[in-house]
């Protein structure tokens, strides 16, 4: 149940007959992994916070450096050289102390992957890489956990919802990750963030969104970006959106898919 102070700190959310009291209950309950603490995990966190998610878990194991503090909102000088995941911990309990906060303090890889997803609800991929990014989507859907991913560029960024353990509204199974991007890119073929930059508010603002994906999969609010990529253009303002579908070409559709054993081989 919701307390008096928690009726008062989630009043706006509880007026809104979309969400009300039965949707900030089931923000309360849910429980909800957050991969990295950087540009995207920043906003996703303290907006999942101040939202009243009750079990927020971050992976990351980065300390804080000043370079971060352009677009890491989560975290402030005076924290510099502080683990990321202490740093962003120590600044949801300032925001919102009815917050459980389960910080993570590793590199996510295939040995604890499964072991991390499998106890949340819903999974938010912040990372900057793309074999952490494979890796997850890989791990949520054998685990068959919803997950929200998004990635930026320089002004520019992604993000969809990915739950191919459902089917759409034709009985169809939903596409996973690599329906949408089949092959993993090389390592050193796209310039990193630290080579090429990107605009701070730019994480932000795909933080945000991800963070109202992750609001609308809990209450049930909405249309989700299942089987749609949405892209943002920052130098034109400008939005679009493409639909992908499930393809039996990638190892984990078809008659017999890989195993989540073979995936890591295959890593």
């Amino acid at each position: 149940m919701l307390s008096p102070a928690e009726l008062e700190r989630y009043a706006r959310h509880i007026v809104m007959k979309d969400i009300g009291g039965a949707g900030q209950q089931k923000l309360k309950n849910a429980k909800v992994l957050v991969l990295g603490a950087g540009g995207l995990g920043a906003p996703v966190l303290q907006y999942l916070a101040a939202a009243g998610v009750g079990t927020l878990g971050i992976v990351d194991d980065d300390t804080v450096s000043l370079s971060n503090l352009q677009r890491q909102v989560i975290h402030d000088t005076g924290q510099l050289g502080e683990p990321k995941v202490a740093s962003a911990a120590e600044a949801i309990v300032r925001l919102n102390p009815n917050i459980s906060v389960k910080p993570y303090p590793q590199r996510l890889a295939g040995h604890n992957v499964m072991s991390l997803v499998s106890n949340y609800d819903l999974i938010v991929d912040g990372s900057d890489n793309f074999t952490t990014r494979y890796l997850v989507s890989d791990a949520c859907f054998f685990a068959k956990k919803p997950l929200i991913t998004a990635a930026v560029g320089q002004f520019d960024g992604t993000i969809t919802t990915l739950k191919p353990h459902e089917n759409n509204a034709d009985g169809q199974p939903n596409p996973t990750y690599r329906c949408l991007f089949p092959d993993q890119p090389q390592d050193g073929l796209l310039p990193t963030c630290a080579e090429a930059g990107v605009l701070g508010a730019l994480t932000g603002i795909l933080g945000a969104m991800q963070a109202m994906e992750v609001i609308k999969e809990i209450t049930g609010t909405g249309q989700g970006l299942v089987g749609r990529l949405m892209i943002f253009d920052a130098r034109a303002f400008r939005m679009e959106t493409i639909r992908y579908r499930r393809s039996p070409a990638n190892p984990l559709n078809g008659d017999k898919p890989k195993s989540w054993t073979e995936m890591l081989e295959a890593a």
